[in-house]
């Protein structure tokens, strides 16, 4: 990263975190049945953001989270167009099943209210065209948020092809994956939706799926794929019933190749990512460890490894980026990890995939232009 880029970003930390104790963002909760929920709920006294309401159905599950983190059941309503309507929040963070996003985007979108969903963005492409036509109509921002967006490894990665030294990419390999929902003991609440078609649209291809769809169309400006083809499996019939657990997804492009793994059948959690460029190797380990490779004559190679600092505020943090998006203290760049335009056609290559994997046969992009 760049000096300018970098005092830049941290002096925009340093006033956001200034601003942000009398600047609350007005924020709702849109479910509560995301495995994830407790993250919105436990940053509510930082001072960044107030939550106004929170959508549920499900009292029992608003009771239990309200006991835990300690707000009133006030906030809570049955129904998600009476809580926008009468909390009236800047933004709405979504923390329900996949299916739902579209309803929040047609409740909230308008009214004006922006929206943050966790990923994918939708369980079609179908459902996404219609938010994406919602938001342009009425003018929201509609942000979908990933771990893997704030890890700084990802961004060294791009960085480092962007000076050129290692040449142009020619085959990136993205891993995501872990021992599967029911066996990492995820909350009845969640592997309920997770693991069902239609809420979750898929499952293990979908879950992670996205991840490396992701990640490429961000490293590559938003170029198409040519082709997509997949292989799915179901390794664990007893956990996972109903869909999928295992995807091997392979997308093509004119002068490169993306291989997306992603799995609820691995012994071990990851979320990895290798850039193999012309002149050398970028292995994106985890979140803070970077190695590269840069190819030395016949088959050696110079070696260096990078234990990164996280990067400063708001990329870490996906609250105080929507605050900072919705606020207009921050324009995400084109094809940003974050951004519609990018996650529209993460649902292009997703929904490829699957009509591939269930047909058996590569499936080509051109051909839904």
């Amino acid at each position: 990263m760049n000096k300018k880029l970098i005092i830049y970003l941290f002096l925009f930390g340093m006033n956001f975190i200034v601003k942000a104790q009398t600047e609350k963002l007005r924020l709702a909760v849109g479910g509560l049945s995301h495995g994830h929920v407790g993250w919105v709920l436990s940053s509510m006294d930082r001072g960044d953001y107030e939550i106004v309401g929170i959508a549920e159905s499900n009292r029992e599950l608003a009771e239990k989270y309200a006991n835990q983190f300690g707000f009133s059941m006030s906030l809570v309503y049955d129904d998600l167009a009476e809580m926008l309507e009468k909390t009236k929040p800047e933004a709405i963070a979504a923390f329900g099943n996949t299916f739902d996003h579209l309803k929040i985007v047609q409740e909230a979108a308008p009214r004006g209210i922006h929206v943050m969903v966790e990923k994918p963005l939708a369980v079609s492409l179908a459902h996404a065209r219609e938010m994406e036509a919602l938001a342009i109509k009425h003018g929201i921002h509609l942000l979908t948020n990933y771990e893997t967006s704030w890890y700084p490894t990802n961004h060294r990665a791009k960085e480092i092809l962007e000076l050129g030294e290692f040449g142009e990419a020619v085959k990136i390999i993205v891993r995501d994956g872990h021992r599967g929902p029911k066996k990492i003991g995820v909350g009845p609440e969640f592997l309920d939706w997770l693991t069902d078609p239609k809420l979750n649209g898929g499952g293990a291809l979908m879950d992670f799926g996205c991840y490396g769809a992701n990640l490429m169309t961000w490293l590559t400006g938003g170029e198409r794929p040519i082709s997509v083809t997949a292989i799915t499996q179901q390794l664990q019939p007893e956990n996972n019933p109903k869909v999928e657990d295992d995807a091997t997804i392979i997308v093509n492009y004119p002068d490169k190749q993306l291989i997306i793994q992603a799995s609820w059948n691995w012994p071990i959690g990851r979320k990895d990512m290798e850039i193999y460029a012309e002149k050398g190797v970028i292995y994106a380990d985890n979140r803070n460890q970077l190695r590269t490779r840069l190819a030395e004559g016949y088959d050696g190679f110079q070696e260096q490894v990078f234990n990164l600092p996280e990067l400063p505020p708001p990329y870490p943090d996906p609250f105080l980026m929507l605050k900072a998006v919705v606020r207009e203290e921050l324009e995400l760049p084109s094809f940003d990890l974050y951004s519609l335009e990018n996650n529209l056609l993460v649902m292009e290559i997703l929904e490829a995939a699957k009509e591939s994997a269930e047909k058996g046969k590569t499936v080509f992009l051109i051909e839904n232009l």
